[in-house]
């Protein structure tokens, strides 16, 4: 397919290679200049989305947040500007799943169908074409979109109509915070109990307690590696989403709320930027105690 790909961070670079590697024609547009590790593959550089959009029949859109998406999409020479009926506007960016509803009617009224596709799996995912994928929208355009999902994705699922996509990927990022508090917490009792944390960790991975988390994120907590990764300020953002759709719906999700406050500690210490794994550190100094340290 003629694709196109905007925004090429720590996610997109890696998930357009893996669409170039696939033989397919890729225009692409960032920011800032375009990797050479896809322009050397042959992706084609664009001045805007608007040029993006005219050349490809399908375009993707992974940026960081509600208003870049707008912004891509229906700015100055933005997507919008660039489409002809019956294209398709895919945004695998996390976003607010009521913005989403409305940049899908805007686009549908100009004759192109539009999927939200939020993935998780982070970095590592990216870079291992094995995120998950969790569509909304017309089945029609999921199945024309599907054999790209498939060369990024291993767990690709049309969850329903467009914002649904959203809505799963507020409930993963719920669970991926409180997963990556409570491993905090069991690995900072055990650290400040005497114990090695790093065969704590080993011996869990046996147990029912084993997660993806405690496998990827308890290493970085016990290496104290905290270089994203996935952003703390990016998680901040998806932990807001679900805060205001829970007032939204009349819903308490208070460990949502401390976790976020967490987040918030990290930041007030210069963490935005680091891995959402750095939670730990909030906590390690509530604690007064270091994984690791006697």
């Amino acid at each position: 397919m003629k694709v196109g790909f905007i925004g090429l961070g720590i996610m997109g670079t890696p998930m357009a290679g893996h669409l170039l590697d696939a033989g397919h024609t890729l225009y692409v547009h960032d920011i800032k200049p375009v990797p050479a590790e896809l322009t050397d593959k042959g992706a084609i550089p664009c001045p805007s989305g608007r040029e993006v959009a005219a050349a490809a029949e399908v375009i993707i859109t992974m940026v960081p947040d509600t208003p870049h998406v707008g912004a891509a999409l229906f700015g100055e020479n933005g997507v919008a500007a660039g489409l002809s009926s019956g294209k398709i506007v895919v945004d695998m960016s996390s976003i607010s799943p009521i913005e989403t509803k409305e940049y899908a009617k805007r686009i549908n009224d100009l004759g192109c169908a539009y999927l939200d596709a939020p993935v998780s799996g982070g970095e590592v995912g990216a870079k291992a074409a094995s995120l998950t994928i969790m569509v909304g929208g017309p089945q029609d355009a999921f199945d024309t979109v599907k054999p790209l999902f498939d060369k990024m994705g291993k767990n690709v699922t049309l969850v329903g109509g467009n914002g649904d996509g959203q809505t799963t990927k507020v409930a993963n990022q719920i669970i991926v915070a409180l997963t990556i508090e409570a491993v905090a917490e069991a690995l900072l009792f055990a650290s400040k109990a005497g114990a090695d944390p790093a065969k704590v960790r080993q011996a869990l991975m046996g147990g029912f307690a084993s997660s993806r988390i405690l496998e990827v994120h308890g290493e970085r907590m016990i290496n104290r590696n905290f270089n994203p990764g996935f952003r703390i300020e990016l998680h901040q953002k998806d932990l807001n989403l679900a805060l205001s759709g829970a007032k939204a719906l009349n819903l308490s999700l208070p460990h949502t709320a401390s976790c976020q406050q967490l987040f918030n500690a990290c930041v007030a210490q210069g963490g935005a930027a680091w891995d959402h794994s750095g939670m730990l550190r909030a906590l390690e100094l509530l604690a007064g105690h270091e994984i690791g340290s006697k």
